[in-house]
């Protein structure tokens, strides 16, 4: 039997919201028919955004949304999506699909859309193919108030008033798409181009996102780190996030493998895979302590999620992909390892929201159906801004098949305001229950909510045609006792249980 023991008299840190943050890059399906279709569509829309996605979206409790790339970003000029949509430049869009680009989901749409969802603001400027200059410009296009050439243009384009950049990359992934850049070089422009994003209020300064490392890439944090913190001291608040991306691959790079035709063996080493995580934190983590041991610099994993073969019969440059029951369970260790590693972790982004990789919908005209990653991220936003408790395991066993071993269960535990505690456990096994005894520090706590994401099979899936294969539902597979309680856990599942006195 697995033991878990929480001690809710002791908070390990705070769990920030943005870690359940999002991503939306110009890619495939993701802007254009899955979140934009334009005011004057027959799919029911506000301001061109869909109705049925952003009300689903808003049940996630969003908390920032990404954009506009992803690789698209450093070749994204911003003055190419503002004014007249009909006079708003065309281009093929190189990275992903060779599809048509008509930049009519630009700066002022973005911005509409998080006034919808409600989130903050997360924009990655253009360093591998923009200038300082343009930059510089986008930021006192979009944040200052005053008289001011891009404030002017601003209010030309119909909105007087400034918006709100609570985080800012600059570049993305410069390693590769982004310049192909040495640590040493991207460190350098990264210190010239982040002088410029300025902060014209005050009040609410603009996080400044650095570009990190892909996976394993240590040499990378190292390079960039040395060289970006040499005299910083001069430069106080000049870099508030590092980032690290992460793609689960489960047949390699090349290969990837299906999203829906899968064995048991391919199963575990997804799961291994995803588990990977916490030794990319660990390992960039410590090299992140050496330069900045007060943790005032955030890991930004805004990146993260499997990586399939494409759906057949889809353009392959876009990224569209099925999800099942083995996705959930990826949304659900991976976000565990998140909360525990709250000390360092501060922001995360899926990828990405609709229609690309990992997302939480899938659209086909007017249709919409949540996905099982999406139904996993609705049950976690409880642990959004709570604390943290110590928490341990103990009688966890491996299972898997050959080298691919994984732990039967997983697990994080945090509470909010109200001291509402919330336990998130996975069982990670094909086909075997798990008994979990949860035992707490105090007496008097009682189940006030248990939900259970699961299929009756790990390739399990929502479709168009059976939108509710895979969906949240009631678990009752518990038992209180005097000082907690016992769960039995299905194979392959994601539970949440609340608790309270």
């Amino acid at each position: 039997m697995v033991k878990l023991k929480i001690n809710e008299e002791k908070i390990s840190g705070r769990i920030e919201p943005e870690i359940y943050g999002h991503f939306s890059e110009h890619l495939g399906r993701c802007i254009y028919e899955g979140i934009y279709v334009g005011e004057n569509s027959e799919i029911t829309n506000v301001n061109g955004m869909r109705t049925d996605v952003v009300e689903a979206l808003k049940e996630l409790k969003v908390p920032v949304l990404r954009w506009p790339g992803g690789c698209f970003a450093d070749e994204y000029h911003w003055k190419d999506g503002i004014g007249p949509k009909e006079s708003r430049k065309k281009m093929i869009n190189t990275h992903w699909g060779g599809v048509v680009e008509d930049n009519s989901f630009g700066t002022h749409e973005y911005m509409e859309l998080c006034r919808q969802l409600g989130c903050k603001t997360y924009i990655n400027g253009n360093l591998g193919s923009g200038t300082v200059q343009e930059m510089s410009e986008w930021v006192e296009y979009m944040t200052f108030k005053g008289v001011s050439p891009m404030a002017d243009l601003r209010a030309k384009n119909g909105h007087e008033e400034p918006w709100t950049i609570d985080y800012f990359g600059v570049g993305n992934e410069n390693w590769g798409c982004g310049g192909n850049m040495t640590p040493q070089y991207y460190a350098n422009e990264y210190r010239r181009y982040q002088t410029y994003v300025r902060n014209y209020d005050a009040e609410r300064p603009i996080k400044k996102i650095c570009c990190g490392a892909n996976v394993e890439d240590y040499f990378w944090t190292e390079g960039v780190l040395e060289t970006a913190f040499s005299h910083a001291e001069q430069f106080h608040g000049f870099m508030d996030g590092l980032s690290l991306h992460y793609y689960v691959h489960p047949e390699g790079w090349e290969i990837k493998g299906s999203a829906t035709d899968f064995t048991e063996e391919v199963w575990y080493k997804t799961l291994y895979k995803a588990l990977f995580m916490e030794r990319l934190i660990n390992r960039h983590g410590a090299i992140m302590d050496r330069y900045d041991p007060d943790k005032k610099v955030g890991m930004i994993v805004d990146e993260w999620g499997t990586w399939y073969t494409c759906e057949p019969g889809t353009n392959p440059g876009f990224l569209y992909q099925q999800n099942t029951v083995r996705d959930a369970l990826v949304a659900g260790i991976t976000l565990n390892i998140f909360n525990k590693h709250c000390d360092r972790v501060k922001m995360a982004a899926l990828a990405q929201m609709v229609n690309v990789l990992q997302s939480v919908i899938l659209t086909e005209g007017d249709k919409m159906i949540k996905t099982p990653t999406y139904h996993v991220m609705h049950m976690y936003r409880h642990h959004q801004g709570a604390d943290l408790l110590s928490s341990e395991l103990t009688g966890v066993k491996e299972i898997g098949i050959g080298e691919w071993k994984v732990p039967n269960v997983t697990e994080s535990v945090s509470a909010d305001a109200d001291g509402v505690i919330t336990v998130t456990v996975n069982n990670l096994s094909v086909e075997g229950a798990e008994t979990v005894e949860i035992s707490l520090a105090g007496t008097g706590y009682h189940v006030t909510e248990a939900r259970i994401v699961t299929g009756s099979d790990m390739r399990a899936h929502n479709t168009f045609d059976a939108p509710e294969t895979v969906v949240e539902a009631e678990f009752s597979g518990y038992r209180e006792t005097q000082n907690g309680l016992t769960a039995e856990l299905p194979a392959n599942c994601v539970v949440e249980l609340r608790l309270a006195k």
